[in-house]
């Protein structure tokens, strides 16, 4: 495991404190989690981004969609 000296304004620093003691967690549990949430955030982004790319134009998955069969969704699949 990694060490990483962090340096914060204090006026974060209080917000995150009294973000962890409402979670019950202690200060370097909260900001491991902040820091994964927000890779998982930016790396999330990043997959639609690439899969997006991957996508047919707008005509071609308009044809796509045409082609799919008009069913009644299956018990329970409603809104």
């Amino acid at each position: 495991m990694s060490q990483y000296a962090l340096r914060i304004p204090d006026s974060l620093f209080k917000a995150a404190k009294g973000c962890a003691e409402f979670d019950h967690v202690s200060m370097n549990q909260f900001f491991v989690t902040a820091i994964a949430e927000k890779i998982s955030a930016l790396t999330t982004e990043q997959f639609f981004k690439d899969r997006g790319a991957l996508s047919p134009d707008h005509d071609t998955y308009l044809k796509m969609l045409a082609s799919a069969p008009d069913v009644a969704p299956v018990s329970g699949d409603t809104l």
